[in-house]
């Protein structure tokens, strides 16, 4: 695997009710940034994703941050990244964070991160990629998309020959060992020993 490593962090462009999400965000980034694990992003500088850049940034880690011209303003970029690269629309955007990218973490978020994960999840199940994918459920903030997809399979619409794959990290300091042992990266600093979720 390439070194350095980057992963697309998913997230909301607010914090949430749960001050929980803020922290799991803020943990992500230190243990990306500590790790040598450059952080590919939406590129706005507001709720869940700016915290996450933030603390990669604070941290001494690389941010690159892609963000279509009419998220600009209302997302307000965040101008101390590393890269800012802006773009005209969704499509491209989301197309630049898949091939910068290395591995998946879906936050916290809304609509926009849920669609996010759910296409990187159809493209793997239908093999047109192989990256590591982590849903971080903090305080069980996913658990009902955990929950649909297992009555998917339960009514076999996620069928033999077309599983999904993805990890499951309860909590933000998982998440970075989790990807590091699926795609045999050794990190920059060694990591501690937490339990890992079989991938």
């Amino acid at each position: 695997m390439k070194n350095p490593l980057s992963i697309c962090v998913y997230c909301g462009s607010g914090f949430g009710t749960d001050p929980a999400f803020k922290t799991a965000a803020n943990e992500l980034g230190k243990s990306m940034a500590d790790a040598g694990i450059r952080l590919v992003y939406g590129g706005g500088n507001v709720g869940l994703m700016g915290e996450v850049a933030k603390a990669v940034k604070d941290n001494g880690g690389y941010v690159t941050g892609i963000i279509p011209r009419f998220l600009k303003d209302r997302e307000i970029m965040f101008e101390e990244a590393d890269e800012n690269i802006v773009v005209d629309d969704m499509h491209t955007r989301k197309r630049m964070m898949f091939e910068k990218s290395d591995a998946f973490v879906a936050l916290p978020g809304g609509v926009g991160t849920l669609e996010e994960l759910i296409e990187q999840l159809t493209w793997a199940q239908l093999g047109r990629h192989t990256k590591p994918i982590v849903i971080a459920d903090i305080k069980g903030f996913w658990r009902p998309l955990i929950t649909l997809m297992a009555h998917m399979r339960n009514f076999e619409f996620i069928r033999e020959g077309l599983e999904v794959n993805y990890g499951v990290a309860e909590h933000a300091r998982d998440i970075v060992p989790m990807i590091a042992q699926k795609i045999h990266y050794r990190p920059r600093v060694e990591e501690s020993d937490a339990s890992l979720t079989k991938m």
